[in-house]
């Protein structure tokens, strides 16, 4: 039984991953069952590999990961938002009351790596095809892989329970040797991921990023931004940001493009986003499902609503109060503006800004002792709120919180920066404040993980 489970690292649900798409000329990320074989012998071109990238990106996309839950249940466990349970969901993480039977997205992180994994160990000297390009696709691959292992360490990692060091299992590899693997160090898993952001930034070659569905050669550094700034690696924030913004490939949206930027796709400021069409047809588990109301929008279950006093953080005039609306028969305040489409949830999900980038490289100037000032009113200027004439630390996280809400990153800047954070209820009452540190900020590895591995070591508290 042990065996079975535990390959979950080293084959990581086989039956899924390892089927790849040997035709290249569908544009939908999808692989078709009628295109699929075993990968056991069968990557023998360059395009094998872009297949199995397809499906990497299709794993980001499901309800599981990226196309919901990652992004919601870091919004209901902020200051942001809650949970109503007008279906049931997200009560859970609203309220800090998950357990080890709860799972999250430890299972569909694993998954993703899987494939990348197949992409990134395969001899490219073996395949034919253009070489230069499957040596790119292999730096998508590892930008992948560093940003799964950023998601379990910032989900797993005990560095904000209390003191204790253990991040999660890397995993490099489709088949290893290591079946029970143990969890690596927080400082481990950090390592890992700028090394493959730094290889993969150099195997990349940016002529052959022609879509913003896949992720591009800047996309490493706009990571290992993230990465440093979660982390307080200052120096290696500027630069990584840096290299972004001196690439020239992308501009801050505009006020009078900012809100209608949501339901338009590849925009100047958009550096990779998750793509959906109307024939995805998602419906119930689409993430603007989650966020509205069927009163005000075909669909919508309307869990996630606003706490009323996050109004209070914009000034009169900026653009991103737009984004806003009041459902309910105006007794419930809720996104209306971000991810709008209900009826087939056909927006795309951006994962990566170009405004993130600079919000990263004005608190990593902040903190170096550069010119934050000019970087944040890049964005104040183009949001009509006041410009700074002076910025603090709180400048910076208030204008991160104005700008990313419901994106899913209030949470990890409040455990970054050590905030505590409430336990809210069904009707936006307090039900409990947790102080930071605390057990619960870090989630626990999931029970059915526990009972496979004798090497793995539970989360306190659970």
């Amino acid at each position: 039984m042990k065996k079975m489970k535990i390959n979950k690292y080293v084959m990581l649900f086989a039956a899924a991953t390892a089927l790849i798409v040997t035709s290249c000329t569908t544009e939908d990320l999808d692989p078709t069952l009628a295109q699929s074989k075993s990968v056991e012998g069968s990557v023998t071109r360059v395009d094998n590999l872009y297949s199995i990238l397809k499906g990497a990106h299709n794993t980001l996309t499901g309800a599981g990961y990226y196309g919901r839950d990652m992004i919601a249940t870091n919004e209901v466990r902020s200051d942001n938002t809650f949970s109503n349970g007008n279906s049931g969901r997200f009560t859970t993480q609203s309220q800090f009351q998950y357990n080890s039977n709860t799972g999250f997205v430890w299972d569909n992180v694993y998954t993703l790596l899987a494939d990348v994994n197949i992409i990134i160990n395969t001899d490219l000297s073996t395949l034919e095809g253009d070489l230069d390009y499957g040596a790119h696709i292999q730096g998508q691959a590892m930008i992948l892989r560093a940003l799964g292992h950023f998601d379990l360490l910032r989900t797993y990692g005990q560095q904000h329970a209390g003191g204790g060091s253990l991040g999660v299992p890397i995993v490099t590899t489709f088949k290893g040797e290591d079946l029970f693997p143990s969890r690596n160090s927080i400082d481990e898993v950090k390592q890992a991921i700028y090394s493959d952001l730094e290889t993969a930034f150099g195997m990349m070659d940016s002529s052959y990023d022609t879509s913003k569905i896949f992720v591009s050669k800047y996309v490493a550094k706009a990571l290992e931004a993230r990465v440093a700034v979660y982390f307080g690696d200052w120096d290696r924030a500027v630069s990584a940001s840096e290299a972004v913004i001196n690439s020239g490939l992308y501009s801050v949206i505009g006020a009078d493009a900012f809100v209608s930027s949501w339901t338009t796709e590849g925009g100047t400021n958009v550096m990779f986003e998750l793509a959906f069409s109307t024939a995805d047809n998602r419906g119930p588990d689409a993430l603007g499902y989650i966020y509205r109301y069927p009163a005000d929008a075909p669909g919508g279950y309307g869990d996630i609503q606003v706490l009323p006093e996050v109004l209070d953080i914009y000034d009169a005039g900026d653009v991103r109060l737009d984004i806003f609306g009041y459902q309910d028969g105006g007794t419930a305040l809720r996104n209306i503006g971000k991810y709008p489409d209900t009826a087939n949830g056909a927006d795309n999900i951006p994962l990566f800004r170009y405004e993130e980038v600079i919000l990263n490289y004005a608190e990593a100037l902040l903190e170096t002792d550069g010119d934050a000032v000019t970087q944040l009113n890049l964005i104040a200027n183009n949001r009509n709120a006041t410009p700074y004439t002076s910025v603090t630390k709180d400048d910076i996280l208030n204008e991160r919180r104005r700008e990313l809400i419901f994106e899913g990153f209030r949470f990890d800047d409040m455990m970054r920066t050590g905030q505590s954070a409430t336990a809210v209820g069904s009707v936006g009452n307090v039900i409990s404040t947790l102080s930071y540190p605390n057990n619960l900020f870090a989630w626990p590895i999931p029970l059915s993980e526990m009972n496979a591995n004798s090497n793995m070591v539970q989360n306190d508290g659970y």
